[in-house]
């Protein structure tokens, strides 16, 4: 699930993965507001848990400067943002979308699907 009907320029990466939150490396999404950084995507993807069912993924390319190997997306001490370190763009962690710029475009979104065992994640 991405935005579609804009391209934000970044090469389309595939993703299809599965996390098994009893997995000791996942603890931290076992609660509301819990995100964990995983591999896969561009940049590495986050994924937080928003509420007893729902998750978000987001790429952490940032659309603005993603081909900069240091322009990765990080939660910010407030766990409801996400921020580029290297332009300063700011993100909102429910949807993606811009807060501050000098992105244009929201972050990359992955599908997410939870049985209330295991979490899939996919482009």
């Amino acid at each position: 699930m991405g935005c579609e009907g804009y391209d934000d320029g970044m090469p389309r990466v595939p993703v299809n993965f599965y996390i098994y939150l009893y997995d000791a490396s996942y603890f931290d999404l076992l609660n509301y507001g819990g995100y964990v950084y995983v591999t896969g995507g561009i940049s590495g993807i986050v994924v937080y848990r928003l509420s007893e069912w729902e998750f978000v993924a987001f790429d952490r390319a940032c659309p603005y400067d993603w081909d900069h190997e240091d322009s990765w997306i990080w939660v910010e001490p407030d766990r409801l943002t996400l921020k580029c370190q290297k332009c300063g763009s700011l993100f909102n962690i429910l949807d993606g979308g811009i807060i501050i710029g000098p992105s244009q475009f929201p972050l990359r979104r992955y599908a997410t699907n939870f049985d209330g065992v295991r979490l899939r994640v996919r482009s």
